[in-house]
């Protein structure tokens, strides 16, 4: 009699994971919707994707942007010295 056995099947990743709503973000940002709304007719935010009327975000292209914020902030800083 030969034993199989059998890999527990990992549990399946939900579908939004790595994606955030804009009131979210807005309130771990410190900002308000109408903030982000304006950023996003500006395309000056951060990119989204919007699912019927809720608008998300990639976690990762929020990070990446507040780290371009931040770099962008240091050239200007020196172009003024």
């Amino acid at each position: 009699m030969t034993q199989t056995h059998q890999v527990p099947a990992k549990p399946p990743v939900p579908l939004m994971a790595g994606w955030i709503s804009r009131l979210d973000l807005a309130l771990e940002l410190g900002l308000s919707v109408a903030t982000l709304r304006r950023w996003d007719e500006r395309r000056i935010g951060p990119a989204c994707v919007r699912a019927g009327r809720t608008t998300f975000y990639r976690r990762a292209v929020v990070m990446d942007w507040l780290e371009k914020q931040e770099s962008t902030k240091r050239v200007r800083a020196r172009a003024r010295r």
